[in-house]
């Protein structure tokens, strides 16, 4: 997919040398935006492969999402995806997915504040929670034309002293003739391994929120405010720091996707032995590649919270080979 290989080239070209809380260095750039046509099949990335048990992982994880769970005690049979930042019992201080159905809200607010019955038909009147989702099917079907379809994971007090807040915090649904657009705002963007993800689980959700609503997919537009590249620890981050203006003029000298190769090559010979966390390389490999063609997914006509991991099909995927990246936690 160009419009995530762009991403990449703007950061490694635009960004700054910039510590962070992981003790991964990276390289930062502030507030980069791209928009992916969904009319134009599933964007799933082919410079990487994504299927196996990538594809087994994003699902299960998007269907955790949808479930409203607060824990991971069945997602991670599945995938250890969120192992590092759940307590002895798999809950999680901070959930995607917990916020979309289970958006929590005072018993009583301040003067002049106005909050729904415990009655309310998006409400859970057991533990006062807001379900988010069912809002935005409901609106669809009621009100498509709507503004304030917007669906929010970020609770400031719970965010303050959470272990790990949400990095894809808002997403907004808007409707434009027959389509229904999807736009993702993220506070923290890791390039290599989070973004992938968070392209094809947004662009799964808008098309199994439009076919239930009787709208066509649209776009699917994406704003990363803090845009990461993990280039890492120790002596093999610091280098960054000193050589990437090298390493701009050699990315700004690249004429044919092919000659990536020779900026990877020069990074490899040049920079100190690092531990694997080096995102650098393995995007310079993407950036040579060709994107293949897109995928289609298919998704089974059933009522969205009945969605099980056979619905979900991936159909006719294509890709180069798989890269390796390390995570930083």
């Amino acid at each position: 997919m160009q419009e995530y290989l762009d991403l990449v080239d703007s950061v490694l070209s635009e960004g700054t040398y910039k510590p962070n809380r992981t003790g991964v260095d990276t390289v930062s750039a502030f507030s980069r935006h791209y928009e992916v046509d969904l009319q134009e099949g599933f964007p799933l990335l082919t410079t990487k492969q994504m299927d196996g048990y990538r594809w087994n992982s994003l699902i299960h994880e998007f269907l955790w999402y949808l479930s409203g769970e607060e824990h991971i005690r069945t997602l991670r049979e599945e995938t250890g995806i969120w192992d590092a930042w759940a307590d002895e019992e798999g809950r999680l201080d901070t959930a995607y997915g917990r916020f979309w159905r289970r958006f929590p809200y005072p018993d009583e607010g301040l003067d002049g504040e106005t909050w729904p019955d415990d009655d309310h038909r998006w409400v859970n009147e057991d533990e006062r929670t807001f379900d988010q989702i069912k809002y935005v099917l409901d609106t669809l079907e009621e009100n498509p034309h709507s503004r304030r379809m917007v669906v929010n994971a970020w609770h400031p007090a719970n965010a303050t002293v959470s272990t790990l807040p949400p990095c894809h915090y808002t997403f907004v649904f808007n409707v434009q003739g027959d389509r229904l657009n999807v736009h993702l705002t993220q506070r923290s963007g890791d390039i290599a391994l989070g973004v992938p993800f968070n392209i094809a689980a947004y662009s799964l959700l808008a098309t199994a929120i439009a076919q239930r609503t009787d709208f066509e997919v649209g776009k699917f537009a994406h704003t990363v405010v803090d845009s990461h590249i993990y280039c890492g620890k120790g002596d093999r981050g610091a280098w960054y720091e000193e050589n990437l203006p090298a390493l701009r003029e050699r990315l700004d000298a690249v004429e044919a996707d092919e000659e990536y190769r020779d900026v990877k090559a020069w990074l490899e010979a040049t920079a100190p032995e690092g531990e694997g966390y080096d995102h650098v390389p393995g995007l310079l490999e993407q950036l040579a590649r060709d994107p293949l063609d897109r995928p289609e997914i298919h998704v089974a006509d059933k009522p969205l919270d009945e969605l099980a991991y056979e619905d979900i099909e991936l159909r006719d995927y294509e890709s180069h080979s798989g890269i390796s990246f390390k995570v930083a936690e």
